[in-house]
């Protein structure tokens, strides 16, 4: 099977670099090989890849700085998967592409949002990362696209090493404690993302054109980043160690607002797919014991 991966420098593509590449013939791209913001390259590198797969796990991420650079996260997040939706379905590929939870509001009080609930989102990140999702879906390619949440991992920048760096660092961390997500490892979403293409490519699933559509991906339960903060100074083995201490978010202003609730369910995309990511405190556990073992605690 030929996928083309893009984006294999970020969080989730070096993950999925690593599980799929010993098995698939895996066209890796990242921002030196494919700029998204440089869209009269894409048909290009698809025509050369003559992928089965397409996998976008590239993204304009800096929530805070998209207030600023609005032109750029669209194009990034919202013009470029477009394209490469229209360029699979031109080549009788399948796409897979990821979203955020920063598409909703925050405001839902009647428990964890589903696919088919609104979005509303607060800020350009999250209206550049819905844009993305729109043009995927009104391609006409067979699609996937996976909502996720705190995205985490071993490499990048990222709250659990952002909290082991000030755990070194400091005495005390004030984190947030009225914002409520899923934390959700990286290296969790490959391994769904790995198994729902081993699925296709083995016939247990149904044809890509009968499933296709949004489907939220995220560890199951939920926490604030106080409680966050507070499991992986449980986890640390580093003495001593410093106070992790709640505050609102007022006391911590950002240029981009964000979502105080954004725990989404992942019910549809069980049913569909027949397997469940683990837990995010399990996730945690596993991320830090392989932390463990490869004997550091940076990013590669």
């Amino acid at each position: 099977m030929r996928i083309l991966l893009i984006g294999k420098d970020g969080q989730v593509g070096h993950e999925l670099l690593t599980l799929l590449g010993p098995r698939y013939a895996v066209t890796a791209l990242g921002r030196k090989e494919l700029d998204l913001e440089r869209p009269g390259e894409i048909g290009r590198q698809i025509a050369q890849a003559r992928p089965q797969w397409i996998i976008n796990a590239a993204a304009y991420t800096a929530v805070d700085r998209a207030e600023e650079e609005p032109a750029k996260a669209l194009a990034v997040n919202g013009t470029a998967p477009g394209i490469l939706a229209r360029e699979a379905r031109r080549n009788g590929a399948g796409i897979i592409h990821f979203s955020t939870d920063y598409v909703f509001s925050g405001d839902k009080k009647s428990g964890p949002y589903v696919e088919e609930d609104a979005p509303a989102p607060l800020g350009v990140y999250g209206q550049s990362k819905l844009a993305g999702e729109r043009a995927v879906a009104e391609s006409g390619a067979g699609h996937l696209i996976f909502r996720t949440s705190w995205v985490y991992g071993l490499r990048g920048k990222n709250f659990l090493l952002t909290m082991q760096r000030l755990a070194r660092e400091r005495d005390e961390i004030r984190v947030v404690e009225d914002q409520i997500g899923q934390p959700t490892w990286s290296h969790a979403i490959a391994e769904a993302v790995a198994r729902v293409i081993a699925g296709f490519k083995d016939g247990d699933f149904p044809p890509l054109e009968k499933v296709s559509g949004v489907y939220h991906l995220t560890c199951a339960g939920e926490t604030s980043w106080y409680g966050f903060c507070q499991a992986i100074l449980d986890a640390s083995t580093s003495s001593p160690r410093p106070r992790c201490v709640p505050i609102p978010t007022r006391e911590y202003p950002t240029p981009a607002a964000r979502p105080q609730y954004s725990v989404l369910s992942n019910a549809k995309f069980e049913r569909t797919f027949d397997f469940t990511l683990p837990s995010w405190r399990e996730a945690l556990a596993r991320c830090l014991k392989m932390q463990q073992e490869r004997g550091r605690d940076t990013p590669d």
